[in-house]
């Protein structure tokens, strides 16, 4: 399942250049990570894993540049889910141009210890 969110891209997020500061596009994947988890209803039915989620990897591949005001558009796929951890890929687009691929690894954690995922949580990812 892919869930899309829309942004507009603020002013204050572009540097000299006048496009988007490539650390932008990594709030732009937690926001549309966060929307995710949300439209799951993981920050309510299975708050405490959502809480205990903890980005341990990401990978950007920037293909084209957004810039102020311009409206993007993050598009998130769950592309693994492991024991403890899963993998969420966040395309993020312009109309029909592609801008960044993000991919971000969680691990559930407790303590700083990796703790496998509740099976309810595990059933929201895979509904």
């Amino acid at each position: 399942m892919t869930f899309s969110t829309p942004i507009r891209v603020r002013w204050n997020e572009a540097d000299p250049q006048g496009v988007v500061f490539n650390a932008n596009y990594l709030i732009y994947a937690d926001v549309a990570g966060t929307d995710y988890f949300r439209q799951l209803g993981a920050s309510t039915s299975t708050v405490e894993d959502f809480l205990q989620l903890y980005v341990v990897d990401a990978h950007l591949a920037f293909k084209s540049p957004a810039k102020p005001d311009d409206l993007i558009t993050c598009h998130v796929t769950p592309t693994r889910i492991g024991n403890s951890s899963l993998q969420l890929t966040i395309r993020i687009s312009r109309e029909d141009t592609e801008l960044t691929e993000i991919t971000l690894t969680y691990v559930r954690a407790i303590n700083g210890k990796s703790t496998p995922l509740s099976d309810s949580f595990r059933a929201l990812l895979t509904a």
